[in-house]
């Protein structure tokens, strides 16, 4: 094994005149699998091609863009693991002073909207070279979608950077269907067909409409209110979003075009092609057991390493998707609703592989995924008609036709464990209570408590809410509650003294004031003491994002109330942690706007 070429120098090494492909990123250079670069470069090598990486380039000019030479296939572009504004920016809209995704957790490695950045620079340094971009920030981008820190509606990425194509999803299937069309000798602006790929066009209406001419590329596509129509109507805004919402399954979603502006009789569209196939159990051990160096390369080590691969270098991804379908989060706009899980042996095979590292102590830190205890499509129907476009499998209670089992899940964790060398195995994943709850076996819940928790078991109820917890989608207050009951009596029964954290979420769309105190009350009773608070953060591709904007509900168009307020998000944050004497003040203050004696909480 070794790390990929960094340096033109180490590409010639190799004996390459030229590399097939510079994958460009925004993160240091980390040949991890939780990395998307990582994945991206080691698929593209495992079928021939040749790929250098440029890590954290030097963007105030071309020149770094030009350190391997003109790449024959093209430039693949990410912003890293994370977008580049949520990196940079709190949620209150002030400078991060560490990057955990750069050496030495140093910020301002890469710049504000990378892809945007990125691209254009890419563009500057070979003029004819195709651009492709991918990743996170890219891929919640793709079409018109409001951006927080301009307050305003932003056109898709694939516009403003200038770029050939955009994969968005898990783009493994995607990559290599047009590295294969570009390696054939098809032009970059004729690859058009890619399920997981947007493309931009021109629809020329000459004596017809713009569906009829959007038709032509497709006699069953879905034509997107125009950008112009949607930075004119919060209302058209959510509608299009709707679309977008429901047209995210690779069975049942359809080729979406959205309109932008016209030159005579000529209308620019951004395309966007139905959703890539997720991996299968097989590929995704393929692509998961590639040569990885399952740490940061050693250019980085006098800068102190690369802190974010603490977290997963002893952690095993066992699956993918989500059908947990939280508002507030971006999976299932990226990775989508339909869970896939890697087999049994390839995740053994990875934990034996841990085991012999060096620097291994004998705790595996997480097998699990977006949702640990998810292993595979929620029911039978999911894999032959796709995922229901108007109900979610565990909200407002889990689906009568969802299969609930953690038996596969139960039997991974017991055979990892037994593996030699291995003392502990951690679950940090997040754990969906509800499922748990949903299934009438509760072997998961002890094995957990007694096998996969130090002490401490974080998940998350978010709010207490009704009215809050109807917007994000998730259970009703008694689910945690009954949750919790269970939690302590199993841990009793066992003889452990463990404790349950919660995270928890304030000024999410439908929570006031009053909401946020009914929640530090229930705090209060609980004796709970919340780890980690976010304040909602409005980030790309969420359903809770598009209710903050347009402070209503786009699937059900029932108004939703917002929090915009800066002093009552700061007052909703303060009375999670109301505990705390720096945020008395505010909580004083809320407790009084709200009717509430300040004897409720002190």
């Amino acid at each position: 094994m070794a790390f990929l070429p960094v340096t033109k120098q180490e590409m010639e090494e190799r004996g390459w005149g030229q590399a097939d492909f510079v994958l460009v990123t925004g993160d240091a250079y980390v040949d991890h699998a939780s990395f998307g670069h990582a994945i991206i470069s080691r698929v593209l090598e495992s079928r021939g091609y040749k790929v250098a990486v440029l890590a954290q380039p030097d963007w105030h000019s071309a020149e770094d863009f030009k350190r391997f030479g003109r790449p024959r296939l093209g430039f693949l572009i990410n912003s890293g693991n994370v977008d580049s504004m949520v990196n940079h920016f709190s949620v209150f809209k002030h400078r991060r002073k560490k990057d955990s995704y750069s050496p030495g957790g140093k910020s301002g490695c890469r710049p504000d909207r990378a892809v945007i950045v990125y691209s254009n620079r890419a563009r500057e340094a070979y003029k004819n070279v195709p651009v492709i971009i991918g990743g996170l920030e890219a891929s919640l981008r793709r079409l018109t979608h409001y951006d927080y820190w301009d307050d305003s509606l932003r056109r898709s990425i694939l516009l403003d950077s200038k770029a050939d194509l955009l994969i968005y999803g898990m783009g493994e299937r995607a990559v290599v269907e047009i590295a294969e069309a570009l390696d054939s000798g098809i032009p970059v602006q004729e690859i058009t067909w890619i399920r997981g790929t947007v493309y931009r066009t021109f629809l020329t209406a000459e004596k017809r409409s713009l569906r009829e001419a959007a038709q032509e590329i497709d006699p069953d596509v879905i034509l997107l209110p125009s950008f112009q129509a949607q930075n004119a109507s919060k209302d058209t805004y959510a509608e299009s979003f709707r679309l977008q919402y429901r047209n995210n399954d690779f069975i049942t979603g359809k080729m979406l075009i959205e309109p932008y502006e016209e030159s005579g009789e000529r209308t620019l569209a951004v395309v966007q092609n139905p959703p890539a196939e997720p991996l299968s159990a097989l590929e995704l051990d393929d692509v998961y057991e590639l040569p990885y160096e399952g740490t940061y390369h050693p250019m980085y080590e006098k800068q102190g390493g690369v802190p974010a691969i603490e977290e997963v270098k002893f952690s095993i991804v066992a699956n993918r998707g989500c059908f947990g379908g939280c508002a507030f989060c971006a999976l299932t706009y990226h990775q989508g609703r339909e869970v896939r899980g890697r087999s049994k042996a390839s995740i053994l095979r990875e934990a034996e592989a841990i085991t012999k590292r060096p620097d291994f102590k004998g705790y595996i830190h997480d097998v699990g995924g977006p949702t640990a205890n998810f292993r595979g499509p929620a029911c039978e129907k999911q894999k032959t008609a796709g995922v229901c476009r108007d109900r979610d499998c565990l909200y407002p209670y889990p689906c009568k036709q969802m299969k609930i089992d953690h038996s596969e899940y139960l039997d991974i964790l017991r055979a990892v464990r037994k593996l030699p060398g291995v003392k502990k195995v951690f679950i940090r994943s997040g754990i969906r209570f509800d499922y748990l709850m949903a299934d009438k076996d509760m072997t998961f819940l002890e094995e957990l408590c007694r096998y996969h928790v130090s002490g401490v078991l974080k998940v998350a109820p978010e709010h207490i809410s009704p009215r809050v917890l109807k917007e994000m989608r998730k259970p009703e207050a008694g689910v945690f509650r009954r949750f919790s009951k269970c939690y302590k009596e199993m841990n009793r029964k066992i003889g452990k003294k463990q404790y349950l954290i919660p995270y928890l979420i304030s000024s999410h769309p439908g929570a006031t004031l009053e909401d946020a105190v009914e929640l530090a009350l229930f705090l209060k009773e609980t004796g709970f003491v919340p780890d980690q608070v976010q304040d909602f953060y409005p980030t790309p591709g969420t359903l809770s994002t598009c209710m903050y904007y347009t402070e209503k509900d786009p699937l059900t168009g029932e108004a939703v109330y917002v929090a915009k307020d800066l002093k009552e998000k700061r007052m909703q944050r303060a009375l999670l942690h109301y505990h705390k004497p720096e945020n008395k003040k505010l909580v004083l203050e809320a407790l009084k706007q709200t009717g509430h004696s300040p004897g409720e909480l002190y």
